[in-house]
């Protein structure tokens, strides 16, 4: 049987997934075969594995940190927030249909044996697993029903370790009310406390530590420092969503803007933009902010007609019209089908009381939303590119689809399709279209690919007349340093002694 040990938090965005992430790279880096698990995700960032199943982005890197194949194993049940009160559930990588938050919680110990039969698949070639919470365990209206918390640690027997953020205050009080409102049992589970994203001198905490571990009868493993890592976070709180446009930009550097759709929804397609030295990548809410912007992305949505809307009554439409006129504009999946004319949701995939609504009009085409849910990874390479994006062509690049619907050209004889390039899959769907300054696609991770995203920004570096250098940027070496740099953190600054006891390891 695998050894298995998880970490918790006090509450969401405390840093749980890059803490699973790094210990899943130094126990890669020691020789052990290791696995991620979360058995219940909710986020709006998910992966395609080789297979087409879906899970959530966290896992996907977690694995990547653990130098294996990402499996929808590692995250048998990801909950998508279609609205404030409900969420797509998919279990195994397939969509199983909509609940709101009321009826899942009704249902979802249904799906332990899915949970158990996801872990044991794991326990089949792993030699340590690393379980991450959600939330916090001393959710107590929620804990009877639990199944990703104490739950779990209890299913597999997982000795707990419990992690705070100190950066937004308050982390004793976070460390000890989590242990005070446990259950007995559940408080021995607990094998140590981390205090996470701290800045400054760690002699500091001396005195709260000595009382910390008084109060709470736990020791605490390690304070971790504050990191600066381009590392893909796992959903809607990311820290990066508040990085809002800067109206003293630097002439000297590439600006591109993110449109922040309120239902966003894998928003590290960009993220290879954010690692380029040179490049700044904001996100923005206003549509003044896209004036002093080199390009103009639109990003995937959870909910493509209603953020469509919100881009026209927030005034984005004509905005993002004006700068496609002069600069590239790039759509993703959602993006992509907002830059059509027209979406149609004939079978109230995302609104029953919407079901047919304008697009921008960028591109010649209809998309016609359906409940089967495309998912598949992708490979192909650009044709011949034309204007900014002339660079990539014949670039090879490899991506996945996760989308509902497809899009279709409409055929119409006073429309002008001359230097219009349209890319297809196997089965005739259309995955790419570019045109002057306007890119479509509905490939994610297709700026991933080596130095695809570096040879798009330099075009733009040459077309504003600055420079960021001329030396290839290669995103997926940049992602494996990340990952290194982010074990040598958790290896410096965690008892690694005492983490390799409570996982019956060998100490080196």
């Amino acid at each position: 049987m695998s050894k298995v040990i998880m970490i918790q938090g006090t509450m969401s965005n405390v840093g749980k997934s890059l803490l699973v992430g790094g210990l899943c790279r130094v126990l890669k880096q020691d020789g052990f075969k290791v696995a991620p698990f979360k058995s219940q995700n909710m986020a709006l960032n998910s992966f395609v594995t080789k297979d087409g199943l879906e899970l959530g982005r966290a896992q996907a890197m977690q694995a990547e940190c653990a130098g294996v194949e990402p499996s929808v194993y590692m995250n048998p049940i990801l909950l998508k927030p279609t609205n404030d009160i409900g969420s797509q559930v998919i279990v195994n990588g397939e969509a199983i249909g909509n609940m709101s938050a009321r009826d899942y919680f009704a249902y979802k110990k249904k799906l332990i044996p899915d949970i158990l039969q996801a872990y044991h698949k794991l326990e089949e070639w792993a030699d340590v697993i690393v379980i991450e919470g959600a939330g916090s365990p001393a959710e107590i209206n929620l804990k009877s029903d639990d199944i990703v918390n104490m739950g779990m640690a209890k299913l597999v027997d997982a000795p707990v370790l419990l992690v705070g953020d100190i950066d937004r205050g308050g982390v004793f009080a976070q460390l000890l009310g989590t242990l005070e409102l446990l259950e007995p049992d559940e408080r021995a589970r607990v094998k140590g406390l981390i205090i996470n994203k701290f800045r400054g001198d760690k002699s500091l905490l001396d005195s709260g530590i000595d009382m910390l571990e008084e109060r709470g009868h736990v020791p605490v493993v390690g304070t971790i420092p504050y990191a600066h890592l381009m590392i893909d976070d796992e959903d809607s709180l990311s820290e990066r969503l508040g990085n809002e446009f800067d109206y003293g930009q630097d002439v000297n550097r590439v600006e591109i803007a993110v449109v922040r759709l309120p239902r966003i929804s894998n928003f590290t397609d960009v993220a290879p933009f954010e690692s380029i030295p040179g490049v700044s990548v904001s996100f923005v809410s206003n549509p003044r902010d896209l004036e002093g912007a080199d390009m103009v992305i639109i990003p995937g949505s959870k909910n493509t007609i209603a953020d469509m809307n919100w881009l026209r009554t927030s005034g984005f439409e004509p905005a993002i019209k004006r700068f496609a006129m002069e600069k590239p504009v790039i759509g993703i999946c959602g993006g992509f089908q907002m830059m059509g004319q027209e979406i149609s949701d004939p079978e109230g995939i995302e609104n029953e009381n919407i079901d047919n609504i304008l697009g921008l009009d960028l591109f010649p085409i209809k998309t016609k939303l359906q409940s089967m849910k495309h998912r598949s990874q992708t490979e192909d390479c650009f044709d011949d590119m034309t204007g900014v994006f002339q660079s990539l062509s014949n670039e090879e690049f490899v991506g996945y689809e996760i989308h509902n619907g497809s899009s279709e050209l409409i055929v119409s004889d006073d429309r002008d399709y001359d230097g219009l390039l349209v890319e297809r899959d196997d089965e005739g769907q259309i995955i790419l279209l570019q045109k002057d300054n306007l890119f479509g696609t509905y490939v994610h991770g297709i700026f991933d690919n080596e130095d695809i995203a570096f040879k798009l920004v330099s075009q733009l570096a040459k077309n504003k007349g600055v420079s960021i250098g001329d030396t290839a940027f290669d995103y997926q070496a940049f992602k494996d340093g990340e990952y290194d740099k982010l074990a040598d953190i958790v290896r410096e600054n965690l008892d690694m002694s005492l983490i390799r006891n409570l996982l019956d390891l060998p100490t080196k």
